[in-house]
C-alpha cells in the first residue's frame, strides 16, 4: 500500500468506545492520522459529544447507545443495531476499546462477517469485582477474545494477567511497541510551554503558599484510584509537613465507584486538600506541581503517568502493570505496593524532604517517555498491524 492511497479505494476502518470521552482521552488524534489510510468511522454512545468529537477528528460518526454497566438487553440491542450497520458498509477492521464496546464490537463484526476484528485491552475492570459480578465479567472477557482475531493488551503485565486468568491463547495476543494504546505527544506535554510568570500565577489562584511542595493526582477521584489510601497518607503527611498541599484534578463517580464517606469529608474539610474537578487540559497542574501520585488499584497503561513523566515530574505510582513498566523503581520514580497507605506516606515523605532524590528522578523522567511512547511512533506501529493484517487476508 503507498503512504497516500488514492481516496477512492481506502478500506474502512470502524474504531469503537462505549463513551465518546474514551476516543477523546484515550486515542486523541490517532483516528484523523489513520483517515489518511482508511475510511474511518469513530462508533459510541452521547450523540452530541460524538458528533462533535467527529467534527474535530474529522473522521464519520455511528451513534450506538451503549452503558458502562451491566445492561444485557440494551446491549444485545445495540449488538443487532451494530451488526446491521457493518452489513451495510462492510469495513475492512473492527477495532475496539474498553470492555463494553469490547463484547458488542466483536460479537456484531464477527457476526457480520468482518475480516479483521481487533480487541485492545486498556484495563481490567474484573479483576476488583468479586462474586456473580465476577463471575459474568469473566465470561464477558473470554467471549469479547473468542469473538475478535487479534487482541491486544496495551501492556505487558496485562498480557501475563490474560494468560493467567486463561482468557485466551498467547498465540492471539501481541503487545504493540513499548506499550500504550496512544503513546503520548511530547512536544505538547512539555514545561518549555509555561514559564514562572504563570505558574506562580496559577498556584495563586488555587491559593497554594508559595513554599508548599505540591503533590498532585490526576484521573477520577475514585476508590479504585487509591484515592481513599491518598488521602490518608496525605492527612498524616501534612501534620507533619505543613507546608504541603495535594491537588486532585479529575471528576468523581460517586454512581459507579465511590469514595468512603470518611475520605470524601477530609476532601471536602481539609484546607490543603484542592480540587479543580475535570480539566480539559491538565498541563499547568504538572507544570505547578513537583510530584505525581498515582496509587491506582489496577490500570492498562495510565497515561497521566506518561504525561507527568514528559513534564517532568518523578511519580509515585503502584506496582502495578503498566505503572511498573514507565517508572523504573528508583530512575524516574518510586514504586509501591497497591493499597498500602503506609509505604505511599514512607515515599511522599522521602520526596519532601529529600531534594536532590526528588531533582535526580526529575531529570531522569522525560528522556525515558520521549525515547519510548512518543506518539507519532505508536501510531505507526498500529498503521503497521492494521496493514499486516490485511497482507494476511
Amino acid at each position: 500500500m503507498s503512504d497516500h492511497p488514492d481516496q477512492i479505494t481506502k478500506p474502512g476502518l470502524i474504531r469503537i468506545t462505549t463513551v465518546p470521552v474514551s476516543l477523546k482521552k484515550l486515542l486523541e488524534g490517532q483516528l484523523n492520522f489513520m483517515s489518511e489510510y482508511y475510511e474511518v468511522t469513530a462508533v459510541s454512545s452521547n450523540r452530541s459529544e460524538l458528533e462533535a468529537y467527529g467534527q474535530q477528528e474529522g473522521v464519520k460518526t455511528f451513534y450506538l447507545p451503549l452503558t458502562r454497566k451491566i445492561t444485557p438487553i440494551r446491549d444485545l440491542l445495540c449488538v443487532f443495531k451494530l451488526y446491521k450497520y457493518l452489513k451495510r458498509v462492510k469495513p475492512l477492521i473492527v477495532h475496539t476499546h474498553t470492555p463494553k464496546a469490547g463484547v458488542v464490537g466483536m460479537m456484531a463484526a464477527k457476526l457480520a462477517g468482518v475480516s479483521v476484528r481487533l480487541h485492545t485491552v486498556a484495563g481490567l475492570p474484573l479483576v476488583e469485582a468479586t462474586g456473580l459480578k465476577r463471575w459474568i465479567l469473566d465470561r464477558v472477557e473470554k467471549y469479547t477474545y473468542k469473538c475478535a482475531t487479534k487482541v491486544l493488551p496495551n501492556s505487558k503485565g496485562l498480557k501475563e494477567i490474560i494468560v493467567r486468568e486463561g482468557y485466551c491463547t498467547t498465540d492471539k495476543l501481541e503487545v504493540l511497541g513499548e506499550g500504550s494504546s496512544n503513546g503520548i505527544d511530547t512536544n505538547y506535554f512539555s514545561r518549555l510551554h509555561f514559564n514562572g510568570d504563570e505558574i506562580r500565577s496559577k498556584r495563586e489562584k488555587l491559593n497554594i503558599p508559595f513554599r508548599d511542595k505540591v503533590f498532585v493526582f490526576i484521573g477520577r477521584i475514585v476508590k479504585d484510584k487509591g484515592i481513599n489510601e491518598l488521602i490518608g497518607a496525605f492527612v498524616k503527611l501534612n501534620t507533619q509537613l505543613p507546608d504541603s498541599t495535594l491537588l486532585l484534578v479529575g471528576p468523581y463517580e460517586d454512581e459507579l465507584d465511590p469514595l468512603s464517606p470518611e475520605t470524601k469529608n477530609l476532601i471536602e474539610s481539609h484546607t490543603k486538600i484542592i480540587t479543580t474537578g475535570y480539566q480539559e487540559d491538565v498541563r499547568i497542574y504538572l507544570a505547578l506541581s513537583d510530584i505525581l501520585v498515582f496509587p491506582s488499584y489496577r490500570e492498562g497503561f495510565p497515561n497521566v503517568v506518561m504525561q507527568a513523566g514528559a513534564m517532568g515530574l518523578p511519580v509515585v505510582a503502584s506496582d502495578i502493570n503498566g505503572c511498573n513498566e514507565i517508572i523504573q523503581d528508583g530512575i524516574n520514580g518510586m514504586l509501591i505496593p497497591v493499597k498500602n497507605e503506609k509505604e505511599l506516606l514512607i515515599k511522599m515523605k522521602e520526596l519532601t524532604l529529600d531534594r536532590e532524590l526528588r531533582e535526580q528522578l526529575a531529570a531522569n523522567a522525560r528522556e525515558r517517555i520521549v525515547t519510548k511512547y512518543d506518539r507519532l511512533k505508536m501510531w505507526k506501529t498500529i498503521l503497521n498491524e492494521y496493514r499486516e493484517q490485511q497482507a494476511n487476508l
